[in-house]
């Protein structure tokens, strides 16, 4: 590991804006409907659920978003993340491809997450909100959200994913160390958990029914907002932060990506990795291919259908364009829970229609495989979301040596596994499988969403 090299910007080249790529998109996402006229959805649809200031930058067509001063300084209590050209792992491939990762886990947090709960607290304390509420699959998003809130002073109400709250349990330690209150969903705080408890007792949960308990609670709950920790564009924007960091960073290493891959559950790191590449792409004419990489067993990207749908599983939220496997789509319970959601945000939907980036699946034993050797090669145990990216370029950087042609990788490390030991211990027992998804589970779901994109 002695010859791995890392590549880090100094404050004063640190980025200032987000970059919003809806600027540059030639099909702009269809919009949002509101879900009792179906039709398009005005900022007023949203004030229930998110605080003004958030609303306006989900709908604003800005191409870059000045990231306030505050912001900026709580980013720098770990940002910039390194670059690091992955040299053991390239040697112990054999591959001649150039892999390079961008090691997201460093935050406080241990993921990417605080890139977009840092704002988000930001902009719902200057709104005046006292309370927040949110949902969280494998816990990085509440972990991140939970230590944004108490920067800036503002409550904070988690629901937990079930099966992802009995299998990290040190993830809900995280957010109640900085102050917040988790609950495992769904439960029986609100009418959307209760319904779901109702008819099955013992429901694993999902992020849909997790997202309907937290928007259900901040509706009703008088000072409360939302916040959401993926799929939507203001989500997407304040994660930019990564790729454009990554850029400046990769003159520093004199090198440029041919591809770029990230983990893909709603699209928060993805998009953050990818999208100022494919700014470039749009305004340049580069070149480079964006990958999503998706598990096997929650495949909305290739497997699902582009459809207006709910965000959340009771139906609570705008219908959203998306490339989805239906609300009701109950995923198997994979250990990367933060991957495991029925839909794709909008902005992801319309690129991957338009062919401006692309997407994989990979099955959850050959995602461990890639960890394992990740955490042997390179020194860093990965989380199981972020497995996802390194088994995409694992791939890639194989058929480089099956054709003898070097490229050079990048993905990003979305988050650092150490939380995640027990489903490490899982894959070591040999007690993980790859869930076979039928098309007729899929088709199931699918059959029971009103068709409005005909």
């Amino acid at each position: 590991m002695s010859h791995t090299k890392k590549f880090m910007l100094p404050d004063s080249q640190m980025p200032t804006h987000w970059y919003n790529i809806v600027a540059d998109m030639p099909n702009k996402p269809l919009p949002p409907l509101h879900p009792g006229t179906k039709q398009p959805a005005r900022k007023e649809d949203f004030l229930p659920i998110f605080c003004p200031s958030i609303i306006d930058q989900e709908m604003s067509t800005e191409r870059w978003i000045e990231i306030p001063g505050e912001v900026q300084d709580a980013y720098k209590i770990w940002r910039c993340t390194p670059l690091v050209r992955a040299f053991e792992l390239e040697k112990a491939l054999g591959t001649p491809a150039k892999i390079y990762y961008k090691n997201e886990g460093v935050s406080p947090a241990g993921s990417h997450k605080p890139n977009s709960a840092i704002p988000q607290a930001y902009y719902n304390k200057k709104d005046g909100v006292q309370r927040l509420t949110t949902e969280t699959g494998a816990g990085q998003w509440g972990s991140a959200l939970a230590m944004a809130c108490k920067l800036f002073n503002i409550d904070l109400k988690v629901f937990m994913v079930k099966v992802s709250y009995h299998q990290k349990p040190y993830r809900k330690l995280m957010m109640n160390t900085w102050g917040a209150e988790v609950n495992a969903s769904p439960s029986l705080l609100t009418e959307s958990g209760r319904a779901i408890l109702a008819k099955d007792p013992d429901a694993p949960g999902n992020l849909g029914i997790a997202i309907s308990e937290a928007v259900e609670m901040a509706v009703k709950t008088p000072g409360t907002k939302y916040s959401l920790g993926s799929v939507l564009n203001h989500v997407l924007l304040h994660q930019t932060i990564i790729g454009l960091e990554a850029i400046e960073q990769f003159k520093l290493a004199g090198d440029f990506p041919d591809m770029v891959f990230g983990c893909f559950g709603g699209g928060s790191n993805f998009s953050g990795s990818a999208f100022p590449f494919v700014h470039l792409n749009l305004t340049e004419g580069k070149k480079v291919r964006a990958i999503a990489c998706e598990p096997a067993s929650c495949p909305k990207l290739t497997r699902g259908e582009f459809q207006y749908d709910f965000g959340d599983s009771q139906g609570l939220t705008p219908l959203l364009p998306m490339y989805t496997l239906g609300h009701d789509f109950q995923p198997a319970s994979i250990h990367a829970g933060g991957l495991r959601y029925h839909g794709a945000g909008s902005v992801v939907s319309q690129l991957l229609k338009d062919n401006l980036i692309e997407a994989m699946s990979i099955p959850q034993i050959e995602t461990f495989e890639a960890g394992m050797l990740f955490a042997a090669t390179e020194g860093i145990i990965p989380a199981p979301e972020s497995t996802h990216a390194i088994a995409g370029t694992i791939r890639e950087a194989m058929k480089c040596k099956e054709e003898g042609k070097e490229k050079t990788l990048f993905f990003n490390l979305s988050g650092q596994g150490m939380i995640d030991l027990y489903a490490y211990e899982q894959y070591m027992e040999g007690n993980l499988v790859n869930y076979n998804l039928p098309d007729s589970v899929i088709r199931e779901s699918l059959d029971k969403l009103e068709k409005i994109i005909r």
